[in-house]
């Protein structure tokens, strides 16, 4: 839909045109309308991490010493966690930077259509996306693996803002690392080589206790880690506390880090942010 038909359609009844609030949510309808058209997309996007956790939790699923869980409910949130950041921060960085290089952000920008109904319309297209590769990978957690849902309404409490804050945070770096490849070409490998590293140093495929301390620590740098964490507490029972670095699943400081690093990806898509590739200038 376009913006002068969306611009005609809120003036009449009203006189005054939709603000940036209503067209970023007519502009979310279009992106998720527009993503569930590529069949192919569709069923990547949803099928690729359950797929790993199947090939991980079917490799590696003896008990896991001193824990009280096996090494499948371990990977279950860990799963979760990497498939909110991939539907942010890998969808977003890859597609803007091929609307980029076709020249959509510029047509965009040329309309009457506020910036930020733009954004908004890609935010409402990763929690809605986010949300449905959750509950895919909840249903085969729960069903396949044995990992029990959150038993009282602290624990779903908690999910619901490592989600928010999470998928928020994520989305903002996939827009500011949008910026970097220089073509459509590169970005896949732009995006998705520090996705996969962070991955490995995160605790996704590989336990917290066996990965070196300085990659750890470089980890703790980035949503990813915290995400994991933060699931993690969600939904294993508190004898799994003894898997983590700190050995307690340090809910605080799990939102602390979320939160900041949605103030610093909001700073870094303001200042990074292009409308026209290098190229066009």
């Amino acid at each position: 839909m376009s913006t002068t038909v969306v611009r005609e359609r809120g003036a009449v009844g009203t006189g005054r045109l939709p603000g940036a609030w209503g067209l970023g949510l007519r502009r979310g309808g279009l992106e998720i309308r527009q993503f569930f058209r590529q069949r192919d997309q569709v069923v990547f996007t949803f099928a690729f991490p359950v797929v790993l956790l199947f090939l991980f939790a079917s490799i590696f699923r003896d008990d896991v010493e001193g824990a009280g869980i096996t090494a499948s409910q371990l990977y279950v949130p860990a799963m979760m966690a990497a498939g909110i950041m991939s539907t942010s921060f890998q969808a977003l960085g890859i597609s803007i930077a091929i609307e980029r290089q076709d020249k959509v952000l510029r047509r965009l920008r040329g309309t009457p259509m506020p910036p930020a109904a733009y954004f908004l319309g890609k935010i409402w297209l990763v929690l809605f996306t986010g949300a449905l590769e959750t509950v895919i990978l909840l249903l085969v957690g729960t069903t396949c693996y044995g990992v029990d849902l959150p038993s009282d309404a602290g624990r779903w409490f908690d999910l619901v803002w490592i989600f928010v804050l999470g998928i928020t945070a994520c989305a903002l770096l996939g827009i500011a690392i949008s910026s970097v490849p220089d073509s459509a070409n590169s970005a896949g490998s732009v995006v998705v080589l520090p996705f996969l590293v962070l991955q490995f140093a995160s605790g996704v495929y590989i336990a917290v206790g066996t990965i070196p301390d300085w990659m750890l620590t470089v980890g703790a740098l980035f949503p990813l880690k915290w995400m994991c964490q933060g699931l993690r507490g969600v939904f294993l029972p508190e004898s799994a506390q003894v898997l983590e670095q700190a050995g307690s699943w340090e809910s605080g400081r799990v939102a602390l880090v979320l939160a900041a690093w949605c103030v610093g990806g909001l700073a870094l898509s303001l200042l990074t942010f292009r409308w026209k590739d290098r190229r066009t200038g």
